[in-house]
């Protein structure tokens, strides 16, 4: 929906379901309801998740024109894509699978075009479309000696998307444009190195690939590659790893590299500065979000203003009794709107924080709800999807619209 500060929707891979089919009743269920409550007699955005299976189906032509038609008579449009997860999502173990097939294969190049094409034929034509994808690979799965060359292999393959994204605009008029997505653990783990891979691998190689491939010189190349690779700016990921908002969305812009979408969420986080009975009631109470099926990364930091890192939340908790530790982030997305969980907490102050910034100096157009754990979520916190996603965008609305 319109807000004076951007187009707000939220992510559709909160709905289970792999194939299209599935994920289309989904849609049909939930959408009218929410669009209903929330933007009667207004049009509706939609944040588009389609996994990799879904989107083959959905490229048919019968398949797509039906999806459209919907899309009119319910006066729905598409304007963000999620390109991260592309397998199953739910109802199995994620963990760091949700980065497979990661940037080093063809299958996530096919797969990133084939959600562009689709997304060309949705999107509004006086829109920008936006399809957030993984900040590269996995960092594990590769040695640390070997990090330069899958930079620079993930780079080339990410800049044969942009090849197509050209032809698009030059087809269609349209501007589609990926969104990097930092993460814990990623290759891209945070802000910063996101700057980093952007001015060190990304512009060099798409410079020199671009004037091989479309003929372009070193200016325009660089205005394509600013135009079609943006950064994703998930509020979670960025809370977990305690970073300066202010200063990164300054950096960024300093260096003319353009923000997609924020996707608005919320990471957990708990004190352990406290006695030794508190910090034991904080772990205990961490051991509830220990769930099976996504990766839950923990960021500590110390009274020394150093971090420890944790690959998943088991492993966290196993050295649960590390000294001078004075609190924890885990990558949890739990709902916007709840800012205590008994005596842990949310990093819902860094949502406000991020949306501040947003209101007094509009750094994206587009603003997408992304809380996808309400199925693991502890039983007492759990309620219909539908009345959660419309909880969720009442909330963020009420804040842009509180003055």
């Amino acid at each position: 929906m319109k807000t004076t500060y951007g187009h707000l929707t939220y992510c559709s891979n909160i709905h289970s379901g792999e194939n299209w089919e599935d994920h289309f009743e989904k849609l049909k269920e939930n959408i009218p309801l929410i669009k209903n409550e929330l933007a009667p007699g207004q049009p509706f955005g939609l944040g588009l998740r389609l996994a990799d299976a879904a989107s083959k189906t959905l490229q048919q032509p019968h398949v797509l024109q039906e999806f459209k038609q919907w899309l009119r008579e319910n006066d729905i449009y598409v304007f963000t894509m999620n390109g991260f997860p592309y397998g199953n999502f739910h109802h199995t173990a994620v963990k760091d699978q949700v980065h497979a097939p990661d940037w080093l294969t063809r299958d996530r190049v096919d797969y990133t075009i084939r959600l562009a094409e689709i997304l060309a034929e949705l999107l509004p034509h006086e829109m920008e479309g936006s399809i957030s994808t993984s900040p590269l690979t996995y960092r594990f799965w590769h040695k640390e000696n070997e990090w330069n060359a899958v930079m620079e292999k993930a780079t080339k393959n990410l800049l044969l998307v942009v090849d197509k994204l050209i032809d698009i605009k030059q087809k269609t008029g349209k501007v589609i444009h990926i969104d990097i997505e930092p993460e814990p653990d990623g290759l891209l783990d945070n802000g910063t190195e996101f700057l980093d891979w952007y001015l060190q691998y990304l512009l060099p190689l798409g410079i020199e690939h671009l004037q091989k491939s479309k003929g372009l010189d070193r200016t325009a190349a660089e205005e394509a590659i600013k135009m079609h690779i943006q950064l994703c700016y998930d509020v979670c990921h960025f809370a977990v790893g305690y970073e300066d908002h202010a200063a990164m969305v300054e950096a960024f812009e300093r260096h003319g590299i353009k923000t997609g979408k924020i996707q608005i969420s919320a990471a957990l986080k708990g004190r352990l500065d406290g006695t030794a009975d508190e910090k034991e009631k904080v772990i205990e109470a961490f051991k509830n979000f220990n769930e099976p099926v996504y990766l839950h990364q923990v960021v500590a930091r110390k009274s020394d203003g150093s971090f420890s890192r944790y690959r998943d939340m088991p492993d966290a908790l196993a050295n649960s009794n590390a000294a001078a530790v004075e609190e924890w982030r885990a990558h949890y997305h739990v709902p916007l709107f709840i800012e205590h969980y008994d005596i842990l907490q949310s990093t819902q102050a860094d949502i406000k924080t991020v949306l501040d910034i947003q209101k007094k100096h509009p750094f994206t157009k587009y603003m997408e709800v992304e809380t996808y754990t309400w199925e693991v979520l502890p039983a007492a916190m759990r309620l219909p999807i539908g009345q959660s996603i419309s909880r969720e965008l009442k909330w963020v609305k009420d804040l842009l619209n509180n003055h």
